[in-house]
């Protein structure tokens, strides 16, 4: 009887193992994959400079031999815990995209001349940040003659810090290496961290949930595994010690950087040729209300040769234009406060006091506003989880709040202390000698998390090329999300003791932010060749402009005040009115499918699955420029001088007579000279409007004295169909780096002589 029982048990024992191992075991290691072995081919290549040489007719840019190239340098693949999550089953997700599908993507998908892999840093383990490094030394070996490539890769990471507060908030920067050599690449790249570390690391899914969901989706069940391997490898990661010179760290640690001023002195010590590029700066996904740019220009926390360039527009937006209005007021307190609305804003703090106002039902009035006040607080108060303080809202309830009304397709949650133009305008005064401004050129990229670089070329597959992502069903948004509360007539203050604890997915507004996923933006360079090296010097003197993803052709040139004409990017002195001329010829409009090399050279699956079955593929016909847009900024004199009256947006605009070829403006502004300060010069050549992936955001209808009445979400679960790309209007843009002009100061007189007005010189 005994033995039976213990047969008996031992059989259950190994009945529930094997039953285990079918469900939990067999996870695989998230690998690099392998990229195409042929390049473009060159008759492909040399035709883009062609097309461009053709388009750029008689303009004066110097040398005449630069050409413009097209590239993205902010790319994520599921090396990156975010995109790792957004890639899995239950998420509507696709499954892994690899660093070797950025390669192939780049180079057959969307045609690109040049691209960065910069994977959050946070979640690169030592493996990961090894096979990151062989998969682009691999794509640039496929990429021809190293004098004439088709294709040139970039290896970096993203330093993703995220402040709870405003003064404790600094943003996301992506750092780019300029070479590839054992001695040119850190042992390790560089994370932040706090909230998006610890993010990152937890993968946003509490234990028992994981457990749960390879029985829950079971025939998808290997992707979830995988997760946990991933999982598993960023745990055993040790961290780095603190206080100890990066050069002397083992590789197999992780490291950490809490400020920029700690990010720029590693960098110091490796001495390696690198760029800092920050990124999504009024994107109010994570960026606390009330958040100020300043903090950054102080000594220390700048870095003015690495620092060269800011990221304008990706596919999370555009951080361009600043705006006057406040998200939150914070007094001397430091309390933050809920300011009243404008026209071209609302905040949320406000709209929350209005959605508990509809609920107020019979009670009195005094009550109610009692109510309404308090939800305002309490929502200023809560920062990021300001949605939280209001029990069963939905994205309908929060109308449009917190965006940017009259911006171009605005980042969610718009921050205006982040602004590009906020930056470009802002001084640091700690040194009356020395006062500081910054020098950044305008690119753009796409901040795709499907290895896709370059995704802008055609407005298709939302759910590809594009952040947006959501459970597939009600009961998976259940699962992940809790059940969602039931409306209440009270708001509730935010506990932020709870930071740290709460699954990140319920921290912040993954709903409402659907509606603003943008196919993503270009970075354009006028180099001297495609060389790796001729990419990184255009980089570095600023000749940059970026793009919201088609490739419009842009010039801008200082061409009269100045002993020599100057391109976008370049500080000059000025003895006279400075004259500027600008040519651009719009993108060309695309034939469906893929072009005859592509399809003969790349496997049809392979295709399908990485390009949605359409590449970039020209025709001859251009779309139209419609204007040129003139933003004049002159940077601050003092600490106190408004910075509303400084920027100038836009201070002209041009017509522009595009018959199919471009068009050319030029303008001049005999200000400069006579106002003794230094002014700042850059441009916008805006397109004919075309359809756009959410190119119209949360798509309010205003009816009435109301600005957003109602809206129709372009949702990323669920709710909206899969298949639904959300399309509306939008004039695709260039943005151009600024020209930075500043007076001659004439010398000053000579000192009367001693001997008195008349006298001869001995």
């Amino acid at each position: 009887m005994l033995r039976n029982t213990l047969l008996a048990g031992l059989g259950l024992i190994g009945t529930c193992g094997v039953a285990a191992y079918v469900v939990y075991g067999g996870g695989h290691h998230e690998g690099p994959g392998r990229a195409h072995p042929r390049p473009t081919p060159a008759t492909a290549v040399a035709a883009r400079a062609v097309a461009q040489t053709a388009a750029r007719g008689g303009f004066p840019s110097p040398p005449p031999a630069r050409q413009i190239l097209f590239g993205d340098l902010h790319v994520h693949t599921t090396f990156s815990a975010d995109a790792f999550m957004f890639s899995l089953p239950f998420l509507q997700g696709e499954g892994a995209h690899p660093p070797a599908d950025a390669c192939d993507y780049a180079r057959f998908c969307s045609s690109l001349d040049f691209f960065a892999l910069t994977d959050h840093a946070e979640s690169l383990t030592p493996r990961h940040w090894r096979e990151t490094i062989g998969a682009v030394r691999q794509c640039n070996a496929v990429a021809g003659d190293p004098a004439d490539p088709d294709l040139v890769a970039f290896v970096g990471w993203e330093w993703s810090q995220v402040g709870a507060t405003p003064d404790e908030h600094y943003g996301h920067k992506n750092v780019i290496l300029r070479g590839l050599d054992d001695a040119e690449v850190p042992r390790r790249p560089i994370g932040a961290p706090g909230l998006v570390g610890n993010a990152m690391r937890g993968m946003g899914i509490d234990m028992w949930r994981q457990v749960q969901v390879p029985v829950r989706d079971f025939s998808r069940r290997q992707r979830y595994l995988d997760l946990r391997v991933f999982q598993q490898e960023l745990a055993d990661v040790p961290t780095c010690p603190a206080g100890v010179d990066t050069r002397k760290l083992p590789a197999t640690c992780r490291e950490s950087a809490t400020t920029p001023r700690e990010l720029y002195e590693k960098l110091a010590q490796w001495g390696m040729p690198a760029m800092v590029i920050p990124h999504g700066s009024t994107w109010g996904f994570y960026t606390p209300p009330g958040y100020r740019w300043d903090k950054q220009l102080a000594p220390g926390q700048r870095d003015p040769e690495r620092q060269r360039l800011v990221e304008v527009y990706s596919g999370h937006g555009n951080s361009e234009e600043y705006q006057p209005w406040n998200e939150v007021d914070h007094g001397p307190d430091g309390i933050a406060r809920c300011p009243a609305p404008t026209a071209s804003h609302e905040p949320c703090c406000w709209r929350a006091g209005e959605i508990i106002r509809s609920r107020c039902g019979d009670l009195p009035t005094a009550a109610c506003e009692e109510r309404v006040e308090a939800a305002r607080a309490n929502h200023a108060a809560a920062g990021v989880a300001g949605h939280l303080t209001v029990p069963g809202a939905t994205v309908e309830d929060w109308k449009d709040c917190g965006q940017c009304r009259d911006c171009f397709a605005p980042t969610f949650g718009f921050r205006p202390g982040g602004a590009v133009q906020y930056m470009l305008a802002r001084g640091d005064f700690s040194d009356p000698a020395l006062p500081y401004h910054e020098r950044l050129g305008l690119m753009a990229s796409s901040d795709n998390h499907s290895a896709r670089p370059g995704t802008g070329y055609k407005e298709m597959a939302r759910h590809k090329l594009t952040e947006a992502a959501g459970p597939r069903d009600a009961a998976w948004r259940d699962f992940i999300f809790g059940a969602r509360p039931r409306p209440g007539a009270v708001s509730v203050p935010f506990d932020q003791s709870r930071i740290g604890k709460m699954m990140p997915w319920q921290m912040i507004e993954l709903e409402r932010q659907a509606s603003f996923f943008l196919t993503g933006g270009l970075v354009a360079v006028h180099a001297e060749g495609r060389t790796r090296t001729a990419i990184w010097d255009a980089l570095s003197r600023r000749e940059v402009y970026g793009t919201s993803g088609e490739r419009i052709l842009l010039w801008f040139d200082l061409v009269a005040g100045a002993p020599t004409p100057a391109p976008m990017g370049a500080q000059v002195e000025v003895d006279t009115a400075p004259r500027f001329k600008v040519r651009a010829a719009g993108s060309f409009v695309q034939k469906p499918g893929c072009p005859a090399d592509v399809l003969a050279d790349v496997p049809a699956a392979r295709l399908q699955r990485l390009c949605q079955g359409e590449c970039y593929h020209p025709s001859d016909r251009r779309h139209r420029i419609v204007r040129i847009e003139v933003v004049r900024i002159r940077p601050q004199a003092r600490d106190d001088e408004p910075i509303d009256g400084l920027i100038e947006d836009a201070w002209k605009v041009l017509p522009c007579d595009d018959q199919g070829a471009g068009c050319e403006v030029e303008f001049d502004d005999p200000d400069a000279i006579g106002g003794g300060r230094e002014v700042l010069y850059y441009v916008r050549a805006v397109q004919e409007a075309t359809p756009a992936v959410n190119g119209g955001g949360l798509r309010c209808v205003r009816e009435g004295d109301q600005a957003c009445a109602r809206l129709a979400p372009c949702y990323g679960d669920f709710r909206t169909r899969y298949d639904d790309d959300c399309t509306s209007p939008l004039e695709e843009r260039a943005w151009s780096s600024p020209i930075w002009v500043r007076p001659v100061v004439p010398p000053p007189p000579p000192p009367p002589s001693p001997r008195g007005a008349g006298a001869v010189p001995p």
